[in-house]
């Protein structure tokens, strides 16, 4: 029999039993949607978190921090731009006394940061508008930094903040010295550049930033007593990789050196741990829904054998193969499974998109402030492996619940099967 001919052998049976086969192919089809769709909010909620983690330039960024065996931290920025792949190490240091901020009739407190802007530049300091700073006094200032600028109202005496434009403008910083007094000539600065806001919404940056040739300057004025020289400032070293496959490579060198570190590939491996057996268990709750389906498969091609058992008969006495035989029965039950998994296939896609639109909308209602928008969770994701590793499960089940009553097709008697009345 050509493999023409056992096609429309399949295809007969299917049409004289449509409603039987198309009951079966439902429940095939809701065994494997089911698979699917479970295991693709493991995916969407694992894609979610890394997009989180992996946002602006967190990705390639590795802290380093000192050791009880590795002091002088500072010392060793430029030993680190000397290890391979090792893009920028930017030394970012936050003045560590009393200030205030003085812009017209505004006041303020701000937390004053140096950074070497090349170093910064090398690496993407974002920008909201503006440009970073190219001298000594020209500062880029956080996205919240007019929040923190406050002028008390003479009629109510409310507090006002300050909501003109940042950009050309000029301020006053003044700190306390060494001594605990207030420095009698501040220091003026200039805003050349505004920050983007930081990733997280609830975050506030008010935070002043200056380029590292500042730095003589404010030491002179802070150490007011030319006997006494104290350092103000809180070093935070950040070392930042070409790309994110060398972070480990990286952050490897900087600990054989002596130092402790961190950087969010540190996090996403235990996160990639952690849903990969999330999403094994899903798709093995998801498998049992398939398994369930394929008692009705196997019911199928039990009764498609007894109906059909004056057709072997007649088969096996013109000298039909009993693997041909076989092989016929495993045929209908595959086409079971495939049109099961096709369809599945576009439902749960249909489900997925469904589901990443109505429950942000969900979401909002419960929560009842914010816009539906804001909500950059994706619920559900369904990727090309999820579709190969269910195709190969349910079609792989289809076939199995096949095969028994194919065999017994091969067993049946001959002489018995031409008596069978049809």
């Amino acid at each position: 029999m050509q493999f023409k001919d056992q096609i429309d052998f399949v295809r007969q049976h299917i049409r004289r039993n449509k409603l039987r086969v198309f009951m079966t192919i439902l429940a095939a089809t809701m065994g494997t949607a089911f698979l699917i769709v479970l295991a693709s909010v493991g995916f969407g909620i694992h894609d979610t978190l890394r997009d989180e983690m992996l946002s602006n330039r967190l990705v390639t960024e590795i802290q380093v921090y000192e050791s009880d065996d590795a002091q002088n931290l500072e010392e060793e920025v430029d030993s680190f731009k000397k290890i391979e792949h090792v893009k920028a190490v930017i030394n970012q240091q936050r003045l560590g006394t009393n200030s205030e901020t003085i812009l017209e009739d505004y006041e303020g407190y701000h937390d004053f940061v140096v950074s070497d802007f090349k170093e910064e530049a090398k690496v993407g300091f974002e920008l909201k508008e503006g440009r970073l700073p190219q001298e000594a006094h020209e500062v880029v200032v956080g996205s919240d930094f007019g929040t923190a600028l406050y002028i008390e109202s003479e009629e109510n005496e409310e507090l006002t903040t300050y909501e003109g434009k940042l950009i050309g403008e000029q301020f006053s910083y003044a700190i306390e010295n060494i001594e605990g007094d207030f420095v009698e000539d501040p220091m003026t600065f200039t805003i050349v550049g505004i920050g983007e806001h930081p990733t997280k919404e609830w975050e506030y940056d008010r935070n002043i930033f200056a380029d590292v040739s500042v730095l003589p300057e404010l030491e002179k004025l802070y150490n007011a007593d030319d006997e006494k020289d104290m350092d103000p400032w809180y070093s935070n070293i950040t070392v930042y990789a070409d790309k994110v496959e060398n972070v480990s490579k990286v952050s490897k060198e900087i600990k054989e050196q002596g130092y402790y570190t961190y950087s969010i590939s540190d996090e996403l491996k235990q996160l990639d741990v952690f849903f990969l057996a999330l999403k094994a268990g899903l798709i093995f709750v998801g498998t049992i829904a398939i398994l369930i389906a394929s008692i009705g498969i196997f019911n199928t091609m039990t009764m498609a054998v007894t109906e059909r058992t004056r057709e072997i008969g007649v088969m096996k006495a013109i000298g039909a193969n009993p693997k041909l035989i076989q092989r016929l029965f495993v045929m209908e039950s595959a086409w079971i499974g495939v049109m099961g998994t096709v369809i599945a296939i576009l439902l749960s896609y249909g489900v997925s998109m469904i589901a990443n639109y109505i429950l942000p909308i969900i979401v909002f209602s419960a929560l009842g402030e914010g816009n539906p928008d804001d909500f950059e969770i994706v619920f559900s994701v369904i990727p090309w492996q999820l579709i190969v590793i269910a195709s190969i499960i349910s079609i792989g089940v289809a076939v199995i619940s096949g095969w028994r009553p194919a065999r017994k097709a091969t067993k049946i008697d001959v002489i018995q099967a031409l008596r069978q009345e049809l």
